[in-house]
C-alpha cells in the first residue's frame, strides 16, 4: 500500500512539473510563432529555450509513464 501511495504522489508531482515546464515553454513558443508569421528569423535564444523545455517535458512524461506502468502492475 505504501508503494502505491508513493507512485501516485510521484505521478501527481510529474503532472505538476509538466504543467510548469509547459508554461515556461509558452513564451519561447509564442516568439517562434510570431517570427514565422512575420517571416523573420527567430531569436536563437528562443529556439534554444523551446528545445530545452521540450526535452525536459518529454523526459518528465516518460518518467510519469514509467510510474503509471509500475502502478498498474501493482494492481
Amino acid at each position: 500500500m505504501l508503494q502505491k501511495s508513493k507512485l501516485k504522489k510521484g505521478i501527481n508531482n510529474s503532472r505538476k512539473k509538466i504543467a510548469l515546464l509547459e508554461q515556461k515553454r509558452t513564451r519561447s513558443q509564442a516568439a517562434l510563432v510570431y517570427a514565422l508569421l512575420n517571416h523573420t528569423t527567430p531569436n536563437d535564444n528562443d529556439i534554444e529555450y523551446f528545445n530545452q523545455f521540450t526535452v525536459q517535458i518529454e523526459n518528465e512524461r516518460n518518467h510519469m509513464h514509467e510510474l503509471m506502468a509500475e502502478l498498474e502492475k501493482l494492481g
